[in-house]
């Protein structure tokens, strides 16, 4: 990948200058497109310097803004003396090849510049591999790119260019590397599923959001976690897991998780499936949005979007409004919970209205379990055994080679009881078939 950090020959942070097309699918509610990859480029260490917009139908598939716009670009990297060039888009290996031949400098797209932040935020060994894994599949397609200028022979049947040579090369020993990762996060992904099903009774809940929602900071105002907290898109990329006690009695385990973002690559999602484990696990989702954003709608659909590729958009979540003390006008946190009515308003820096929060999770959790009677055989052992580390059991009677277990129980546990043959009825009615 590419360095953004600090260019040693120029002695400083790299001068850049920020590109955005704006498309018919565009998200029109946005009162600063650039905002956000503004927000990253600071992350990335980057000085911005300038900023360009232009409205498209669609987009040029030499140069993704047309020629007319890339003239006006070099002159603005020419008289601003720009390093670097950076799209609010994702650019494909030709259009950022054109590109810089025309304007001269460094291009570099959005996901780049996400992967890099990943890059630099990696902090545990699963970390590292996960965006190794992004990384690589990302620049798979552009390593072409990399290898033009040694294609100078034309390729036949027995003569190659060193550099198509080299290039097929690269290639292989690249798509080596991805099946190593990939296996080596399944494993990962595989013990850290053990982990999560083998806890004992305790519910799990998870915090999701809007990368900078504050949600290291409401984990750490509810278990004294100590999790590291910053004014930063991204701070945070390993799941951390507290126990958090309720003030009324009970407890939950909290686990908090990597950031969402408004188009966050694909091959991140799927390369940080292992890291968000616990959210996939967990009994209930507390969705953080930063309420004195003024994209806070556009935040709640974006994290929605990515619940939905991770097959959690029917997952029971709680939506939690935070930083209610930042909220320039009152009103806008008004429409927010016209909005979604079931939401919880708190700040969490302040300790606000986090009551109020245990109170919804402690009735939400009790929605998603229930009093039962679970009949099964005496040499079951691997259903007593789940039981024993998923169910409160409150009474147990014996009748020859069966017994009757009397219960606490979540309902998530009904599939795993359901496909070993087990009995279990709620309220003397059977819960399935």
């Amino acid at each position: 990948m590419i360095d953004l950090k600090r260019t040693e020959r120029l002695g400083r942070l790299e001068r850049t200058i920020l590109v955005g097309v704006i498309l018919p699918d565009h998200d029109t509610t946005q009162d600063d497109p650039l905002d956000e990859i503004r927000g990253l480029a600071k992350t990335a260490g980057l000085h911005v310097i300038a900023t360009m917009l232009q409205k498209r139908q669609q987009v040029d598939i030499a140069t993704y803004i047309g020629s007319g716009k890339v003239e006006e670009l070099k002159e603005l990297v020419q008289a601003h003396e720009a390093d670097v060039v950076v799209f609010d888009n994702d650019l494909g290996p030709a259009q950022t090849r054109n590109l810089e031949r025309a304007i001269e400098v460094k291009v570099v797209d959005r996901t780049e510049v996400i992967l890099d932040i990943f890059a630099t935020h990696a902090r545990t060994h699963e970390a590292h591999l996960q965006v190794e894994l992004a990384q690589l599949e990302y620049a798979m397609p552009r390593l072409k790119r990399m290898w033009t200028h040694l294609s100078r022979y034309k390729g036949g049947i027995g003569v190659r260019g060193p550099g198509e040579k080299q290039l097929e090369e690269d290639r292989r020993l690249v798509a080596h590397r991805i099946q190593e990762l990939k296996a080596k996060l399944a494993k990962i992904q595989a013990r850290k599923e053990r982990e999560v099903a083998g806890r004992a009774d305790i519910p799990t809940v998870s915090l999701v959001g809007y990368t900078n929602a504050g949600k290291s900071t409401l984990m750490n105002a509810l278990t004294d976690a100590g999790v590291l907290v910053e004014d930063r898109l991204f701070a945070t990329l390993d799941t951390r897991t507290r126990k958090w006690r309720f003030q009324g009695g009970g407890q939950a385990l909290l686990s908090d998780t990597v950031g969402f973002i408004r188009n966050l690559p694909h091959t991140l999602v799927a390369s940080f499936k292992a890291t968000l484990e616990e959210a996939r696990q967990a009994d209930l989702l507390l969705h953080v949005v930063d309420a004195s954003s003024p994209e806070a709608e556009s935040q709640v659909k974006a994290v929605t979007e990515v619940l939905a590729e991770l097959g959690l958009e029917n997952h029971p979540t709680l939506l939690v409004l935070n930083k209610a003390d930042r909220v320039p006008d009152r009103s806008f946190l008004d429409v927010l919970k016209a909005h979604h009515r079931d939401s919880v308003t708190i700040s969490a820096a302040r300790g606000e209205g986090l009551e109020h929060l245990e109170q919804a999770v402690r009735e939400a959790l009790l929605e998603r379990a229930l009093d039962a009677e679970v009949e099964t055989g005496v040499s079951n052992g691997r259903v007593l055994a789940y039981l024993a580390q998923h169910a409160q059991i409150q009474n147990r009677v014996y009748d020859h080679d069966r017994v009757l277990l009397q219960c606490r129980i979540p309902r998530r546990c009904l599939d795993f009881l359901q496909e070993h043959g087990v009995q279990v009825r709620a309220n003397g009615q059977p819960m399935y078939a």
